[in-house]
């Protein structure tokens, strides 16, 4: 690779992650969108002047974290929540006795407000700017499993409504379709709190009893911020499974 290309990492950088990076701020930049395949990897070696070995590393460790998907003969395409595998990376639920039953997502309320101290830190806002919250109930099968509350940046979905949310299109592959938002990765924080009045309500159980807190930040491209949200969680006939290793 020319000391001329564009490219901002360290030095120290392996040559691969710098190419990472380059196919990265391709779709960060829309050029290859959700569902696209990509060039092949001899096109993308000559492209950025390295080996094809380079852009397979790359493109392994893309994989791997879900950016890329490899298809048998195929090639190589950019993931897309469409994909009912993506559902699946970002819902942990798991039942206690035989198979996940269908999901379906119940749009409560939606609307918008400004931001406060804690959601501004949380999605790099300023304090005041416009925020879109909504709240809504996720169902397995017929139960009420998952109450959750979401803070978004209203710029980034302007139109987000309870009519748009009931398009029947999970969360987020709406916000890759209609806003241009994809979410590539989240971190979690679980801890265990007791049922106030509203999610034992909401999610048929008894006022008090244990509920699971999911709070999750989600992540764009660039490691942008663009979802703040608290889920509470029955397992009462659930748990959170998180494979290691």
């Amino acid at each position: 690779m020319s000391r001329s290309s564009s490219l901002h990492s360290p030095t120290f950088s392996p040559l691969y992650r710098q190419i990472k990076e380059l196919i990265l701020r391709h779709l960060e930049s829309g050029e290859w969108g959700p569902g696209d395949h990509i060039p092949s990897e001899s096109d993308l070696a000559a492209r950025f002047g390295v080996s094809q070995g380079t852009v397979r590393k790359a493109i392994d460790e893309m994989a791997a974290e879900n950016l890329l998907v490899r298809q048998q003969g195929k090639g190589t395409f950019v993931a897309t929540h469409k994909d009912p595998g993506s559902y699946f990376r970002f819902l942990r639920l798991v039942p206690n006795q035989g198979d996940l039953q269908v999901s379906q997502s119940v749009p409560l309320e939606c609307w918008r407000a400004k931001a406060g101290a804690d959601v501004a830190r949380t999605l790099a806002l300023e304090t005041g700017a416009p925020i879109t919250i909504l709240r809504r109930l996720l169902k397995l099968g017929e139960e009420p499993v998952v109450f959750d509350e979401i803070y978004l940046p209203s710029e980034l979905f302007p139109d987000l409504s309870l009519e748009v949310l009931r398009s029947g299109e999970s969360l987020y592959s709406l916000f890759e379709t209609r806003y241009g938002v994809r979410m590539i990765r989240a971190d979690e924080r679980l801890r265990a709190v007791s049922a106030d009045r509203v999610s034992a309500e909401l999610l048929q159980v008894a006022e008090g009893s244990p509920l699971l807190l999911v709070e999750r930040v989600t992540f764009t491209y660039g490691h942008k911020p663009v979802e703040w949200r608290r889920g509470f969680y029955s397992t009462r006939n659930y748990h959170y499974h998180n494979e290691l290793g």
